[in-house]
């Protein structure tokens, strides 16, 4: 009886761990992000647009309580493509923008590490 308990809490704990991953293969989803994203040059819009579809997709996938975080990323990642390379309009919007995307990253990278084991910062 305590291992048909046992195995009852592990099939419960594995439902509740893949629901968090809501909406598709989040975690799958945000591994190709991030291999998209890595070594991503924001002077180049193509690689930013590539990355953007990336992130696009991820966040149809997202858990709830990151879809805010999510849009933050997807919204500068837009600006950050319309400004096709120019270094001054980067710079502009780093700084008028980039403490609330550091939050968002900083919220998506904890998320990625604790529930999907993936180093956002290490791909």
């Amino acid at each position: 009886m305590r291992k048909l308990g046992a195995l009852t809490a592990a099939v419960a704990m594995s439902a509740v761990a893949l629901t968090a991953c809501s909406g598709g293969d989040y975690c799958g989803d945000l591994k190709a992000y991030a291999q998209s994203a890595k070594n991503l040059d924001a002077k180049n819009s193509d690689q930013v647009g590539k990355a953007l579809k990336e992130a696009e997709k991820v966040s149809k996938s997202a858990p709830s309580e990151l879809k805010d975080d999510w849009s933050t990323l997807l919204a500068y990642a837009k600006k950050a493509r319309d400004a096709k390379g120019d270094t001054a309009k980067l710079t502009e919007l780093s700084k008028s923008e980039g403490a609330k995307m550091g939050e968002a990253s900083s919220a998506i990278a904890k998320h990625a590490k604790d529930t999907c084991k993936i180093d956002l910062n290490n791909p």
